[in-house]
């Protein structure tokens, strides 16, 4: 595997770490800046606006410049924006370098898995793409907890100038390792690029994305309530039965990043089928301490066994307008990453109990079931996806 696809990896996890860390410094963000938890939350959602919008913009903005050019750019304005935020005391200011710090790293994200899916034959686009999003599963194993710990004794400033500081030092990768000049030497149209994109069964992964990460994200974004309130764990053993997700978590991209070249669908099947199993478990098992905080890292590790699969598995249905697929790829995330914890909080409001998150979850697998097996029976109806004709455009 190339010396670069590792170094995107850890682009990965210096961006990811600001993305997750905020969870850990509300208090003292809200303390500091003059405004209410509720208000520091809203950073939060900030993050996630940038995120939606990024990717498709600047795969477009960006489609002129060699990838090296651009994930160097995203880099530098994300530094600055964390520079920004340590410096400034308005809420405000902070608010919009939260907006833009999140979109240059979604355009990122998009380049930065074009890149990588450049540097590695079409066989190992799976392990490549593994690595790559692995540095966002070591940041929420690491980057989350060690922002917590400087936010705590050397004030939340302080994480947002190790997170620059980390950015910085990815620049330094990136320009020591990416190729000069873009893969194939020209420079993509739009209207190609479009063309090329607007395929349905794409468009179908996109949605099997969304509902996997839903599926995903509702359960574990009140999981902590959920263990502390249902499964009456002791608050102080929460933040431990969490690193057994993000443990869970790693192993499963691990995996699944071996199985996504050779065996994708048998990946999904397996992995949409794990959340659906864990879910109902856990939902059946929320009160018994034992086998809820097994099926945490169950949850972690079927949730993320099937990330390698889904970031490349759309490279194979169009051949170049890598930059525009893989921005497809992060607007489908961060769509499930946004309805997951909005569904669960419907709910939970309605009265439903934290578990009828985990039920919503196992509804969600479901349904990402359903539509892996009907993309699958379409390429088999089609004769295979290798032999059916792919619209040739740049990267």
């Amino acid at each position: 595997m190339p010396l670069a696809v590792f170094v995107l990896g850890m682009a990965i996890f210096a961006q990811g770490t600001s993305e997750l860390m905020l969870a850990g410094l509300l208090p003292g963000m809200a303390d500091d800046l003059g405004v209410s938890v509720p208000d520091a939350g809203l950073l939060i959602s900030a993050f996630a606006i940038g995120m939606l919008l990024g990717a498709p913009v600047l795969a477009v903005l960006t489609r002129r410049w060699p990838h090296r050019r651009a994930l160097l750019a995203f880099l530098a304005a994300f530094a600055a924006t964390h520079v920004i935020g340590a410096l400034t005391s308005d809420y405000r200011v902070l608010f919009a370098t939260r907006v833009v710090g999140a979109f240059v790293y979604a355009g990122f994200w998009a380049v930065a898995a074009a890149t990588a899916i450049s540097l590695v034959p079409a066989n190992a686009r799976g392990r490549a793409m593994g690595i790559v999003a692995g540095g966002l599963t070591v940041a929420a194993i690491v980057g989350l907890p060690a922002g917590t710990v400087i936010g705590q004794h050397l004030g939340w400033r302080a994480a947002f100038w190790a997170v620059a500081a980390m950015s910085v030092a990815a620049m330094a990768g990136v320009a020591a390792t990416i190729p000069a000049g873009r893969p194939d030497g020209e420079v993509p149209r739009i209207r190609d690029g479009l063309r090329a994109v607007a395929v349905p069964r794409l468009w179908l992964l996109y949605g099997t994305i969304a509902l996997a990460t839903s599926g995903l994200m509702v359960t574990f974004s009140y999981l902590g309530a959920l263990l502390e309130e249902t499964t009456r764990i002791a608050e102080a053993w929460v933040p431990a039965v969490l690193a057994l997700y993000g443990a869970g978590a790693l192993i499963g991209i691990t995996a699944g990043g071996r199985t996504a070249d050779t065996r994708a669908v048998p990946t999904l099947y397996a992995g949409f089928g794990g959340l659906v199993l864990v879910s109902v478990a856990l939902a059946l098992t929320a009160g018994s301490p034992a086998p809820a905080v097994a099926l945490v890292f169950l949850l972690g590790l079927v949730g993320f066994g099937t990330n390698p699969t889904l970031n490349s598995r759309a490279f194979g249905m169009v051949e170049g307008s890598a930059t525009l697929v893989a921005a497809g790829n992060v607007v489908a995330f961060n769509i499930g990453i946004t309805a997951g914890p909005w569904l669960g909080g419907l709910a939970i409001d309605a009265g439903a109990g934290l578990a009828s998150t985990a039920w919503i979850g196992a509804a969600l697998g479901v349904l990402a079931l359903g539509a892996v097996a009907l993309g699958h029976g379409r390429e088999r109806a089609a004769g295979a996806v290798g032999a059916r004709p792919r619209t040739k455009v740049n990267a």
